[in-house]
């Protein structure tokens, strides 16, 4: 079927578009608001071909479909006939993965393909088929770092569309974080240069790369905008209410929110890292295990602020590499089911869904389809990730840019210390084929089999 086609058997059988009270999306999953959960009719759902699984968590009833969200989102959009897309009034009835998922999924396309070419033009490097000191070297460098260092922007962009507020006032605000003269007027001090606003002092950082402080700033920008709609007659409302948010908001950010956000933020990831830092291998092993666990039910998306943060102020990431293992051990979960199956049905989709994996990165087709149904296959799948994440924790491998595990993004592995892409070559064959022979020979029965087959 059409993406038309199923974005109106989505709604039909999740309770009609009147149960809707909003919808958004991530990478894999249309994510509902319901006014009624009991409306919705989760096996009929499950029996759509494309429909991977349904997911209830953190207040929302999610159908998991897969890479090709973004266009059914779309078609539901579209049928809705009207704006129920992140409605702000119902904020409040959100959890902070809800947040998250909504302000960082329409970026991470931006961040595959940057870091991808930043990853190939590090190996041309390497392989002397480019010079660092080239106008082409420099060129492609910017073409691959300008997401990272114009993220306040982007982000500005996402947060405000998330919170239903102006778009353009929000980049405008998240612009003037990197405004040449503002960087100037920390010379050569740098972050923690002061300056004054009225005689109220600023500490004056750079804020080039940052995360934190722009999505604070727009989410609270979001009610000043409110108020001055509802205070100021509308006729002045072309005038007044650019002029007040930029005087406020700007010097606000600057004064407070930016500052300690970006303290904040900065002591999350060095706690964290200095967590890795002082057991890679057990770090490997919890998160390389871990991850298809909080990928099931959605919590991942609590930590890519993090990688991003990481990869945008540091270069690099230790958790990303850990995230690969998880990855490429779902795609030995799904070799191997599709070695051992003898129902075509499943071993084609089991095929299908590690041919996904290693070209987009995608895990979901795999998790919900094929690991969960036969179930060990999943277990295999935590064993493998942990001994690949161990392996690479070992090696302390790091990866070069934000991006989805799987063959295609290998190159975000080029630069780093010496042999770091040849250990997380390694590292990602240990957890795929660990996994594999665990799933081959302990995976499932022939019973469990057509039960899982049963469902795709």
């Amino acid at each position: 079927m059409n993406n038309k086609e199923l974005a109106q058997n989505i709604l039909k059988y999740i309770g009609g578009k009147e149960n809707i009270k909003d919808v958004s999306h991530c990478a894999t999953r249309l994510r509902f608001n319901l006014k009624n959960d009991s409306l919705a009719q989760s096996d009929h759902l499950k029996q759509i071909n494309d429909v991977l699984s349904i997911v209830e968590q953190g207040g929302q009833y999610q159908v998991v479909i897969g890479p090709k969200v973004n266009y059914v989102y779309e078609e539901i959009v579209g049928l809705l006939g009207h704006d129920k897309t992140n409605d702000s009034d119902d904020v409040k009835s959100k959890n902070i993965f809800t947040v998250i998922s909504g302000i960082f999924a329409p970026l991470l396309p931006a961040f595959a393909g940057s870091g991808i070419l930043r990853g190939l033009v590090i190996l041309a490097v390497q392989f002397g088929l480019l010079s660092d000191t080239s106008g082409t070297y420099q060129i492609l460098t910017v073409a691959s770092m300008t997401v990272f260092y114009f993220l306040p922007v982007l982000l500005a962009y996402t947060t405000a569309r998330y919170f239903k507020t102006n778009v353009i006032f929000a980049m405008v605000i998240g612009g003037a974080l990197i405004h040449p003269d503002l960087i100037a007027m920390m010379g050569s001090t740098g972050n923690g240069t002061m300056s004054e606003f009225l005689g109220i002092p600023v500490v004056l950082m750079n804020y080039a790369s940052t995360v934190l402080p722009i999505v604070i700033a727009i989410w609270a920008y979001s009610y000043l905008e409110k108020f001055l709609r509802r205070v100021i007659p509308e006729g002045g409302h072309l005038v007044f209410v650019p002029l007040i948010s930029f005087f406020v908001m700007i010097p606000l950010t600057l004064i407070t929110i930016g500052p300690l956000t970006v303290y904040l933020s900065t002591g999350i990831a060095a706690f964290i890292n200095n967590l890795i830092e002082s057991n890679r291998i057990l770090a490997g092993a919890l998160i390389g295990g871990g991850w298809n666990f909080l990928v099931s039910i959605g919590l991942h998306w609590a930590v890519n602020p993090i990688m991003i943060q990481n990869i945008a102020e540091q270069g690099y990431d230790y958790i990303i590499p850990f995230t690969f293992a998880t990855n490429f051990a779902m795609m030995g979960a799904a070799l191997g089911v599709w070695l051992k199956a003898k129902n075509q049905q499943l071993k084609r989709y089991a095929l299908t869904t590690a041919l996904t994996i290693a070209f987009s990165g995608i895990t979901e087709p795999a998790i919900y389809g094929i690991a969960i149904p036969l179930k060990r296959p999943f277990v295999a799948a935590l064993i493998g990730g942990a001994t690949g994440g161990a392996y690479i924790g070992a090696q302390s491998v790091t990866a070069q840019a934000m991006v989805f595990g799987g063959l295609t993004t290998l190159p975000t592995f080029a630069g780093g210390a010496d042999g770091n892409l040849l250990h997380a070559v390694i590292g990602l064959s240990i957890a795929t084929v660990v996994t594999a022979i665990l799933t081959y020979f302990f995976g499932f029965e022939t019973n469990e089999l057509e039960q899982g087959s049963s469902s795709i």
